[in-house]
């Protein structure tokens, strides 16, 4: 009833309790971008099917995979290495397929984020909701920022609130640091190029509305400090103990990052004309 596509690059770390937790899944497909570690081989154990592509983006990626990836169902679950389904998520797909009627392309989807074990839902500010499930052929995706939103939908997108697991924390503090710096980049690019309209805050939809939020937000002074205590004391983050404030105290950092990207592209446009 449900096809998989979980995209990789060197992930022999997670990629085996994704792909446990998919034991109910009778179509998996890893689109792989040149990993150089046992990724693909761990994948093959699995018995999954293996594809290659070279990444350019999120968005492009997942639409090559829509193009050339011989999905066995009519639905398909998008996933990264470092996320896990568990039962109660995959009955909730389930439920939500069984109901949908031919006007449903997709749903939105969200996570809990998990550090040291502990679900950090008030750092997180729960529920983020991506554009994962999707009735074949109904929707494309575009990038935005460092990852992607859907594009092109043919019908509506309705919400699944059982939530999936996400470790995104898995490989070390290093290599979060590492590619948020890269993060930053992209979306201090896309904020400055594509701004987003006002009206968009009061959006239905809560992915709409969060990227509107956050390009209106980081153009105020100390931004990246009111996303600090944000999260952590008006959201009772600090509830979460250490973890809490170690993700607070990076998702402020991530967000100062942006900031001074977006000041020297700003700045290096004028110099220019």
């Amino acid at each position: 009833m449900i096809s998989v596509i979980i995209l990789t690059k060197n992930e022999e770390k997670d990629i085996p309790l994704c792909l446990t937790s998919l034991h109910w899944c009778d179509d998996v497909h890893v689109l792989d971008s040149g990993s150089t570690d046992k990724t693909i081989e761990i994948a093959k154990q699995f018995e999954a099917k293996v594809w290659n592509n070279v990444f350019e983006s999120f968005g492009k990626q997942r639409n090559y995979a829509l193009d050339h990836i011989s999905s066995k169902h009519n639905w398909i679950l998008f996933l990264d290495a470092d996320e896990i389904v568990t039962d109660k998520f995959k009955l909730a797909m389930y439920e939500a397929i069984n109901i949908a009627n031919i006007e449903v392309a997709g749903f939105y989807c969200c996570w809990k984020m998990m550090l040291e074990g502990k679900w950090l839902k008030h750092c997180d500010n729960f529920p983020k909701w991506q554009f994962r499930l999707m009735r074949k052929s109904r929707a494309r995706f575009t990038d935005f920022g460092h990852g992607q939103k859907e594009d092109k939908v043919d019908g509506q997108i309705k919400y699944i609130k059982e939530p999936y697991l996400h470790f995104g924390f898995s490989k070390g503090w290093y290599q979060w640091i590492e590619r948020h710096n890269k993060y930053s980049t992209l979306e201090a690019v896309a904020r400055l190029q594509n701004p987003q309209s006002i009206k968009n805050i009061f959006a239905r939809h809560g992915s709409v509305r969060n990227q509107a939020l956050r390009s209106w937000l980081s153009k105020l002074p100390g931004w990246p400090f009111l996303r600090f205590f944000h999260a952590y004391f008006l959201n009772f983050g600090f509830l979460e103990g250490i973890p809490g404030l170690i993700y607070c105290t990076n998702m402020g950092y991530y967000e100062f990052l942006i900031q001074i990207k977006i000041r020297e592209l700003s700045r290096n446009r004028v110099n220019k004309k």
